[in-house]
């Protein structure tokens, strides 16, 4: 913290705060804040992008898939 923000000013500060906004809404933008700080972080890193796709439009990498092999003309196919 700064040096000129103390205990004594975060109590005073706390309390204006819930003279102003009430007991109720005070966690309310707190998480609101907390989730909006956590948003900006993520799409800073890049994590945002892997999420929000669904599982059918991530792009597929060509590697993770295995594909079976295709039958010669002469062998049977087994089923």
């Amino acid at each position: 913290m700064p040096g000129w923000i103390g205990f004594p000013e975060l109590i005073v500060l706390l309390i204006v705060l819930l003279l102003i906004f009430g007991p109720k809404r005070l966690p309310e933008m707190g998480r609101s804040l907390g989730k909006g700080m956590r948003e900006f972080k993520d799409s800073l890193t890049g994590k945002d992008e892997a999420l929000s796709l669904p599982a059918a439009d991530r792009p597929t990498d060509p590697q993770d898939t295995v594909a079976a092999p295709a039958p010669r003309e002469n062998e049977p196919v087994s089923r």
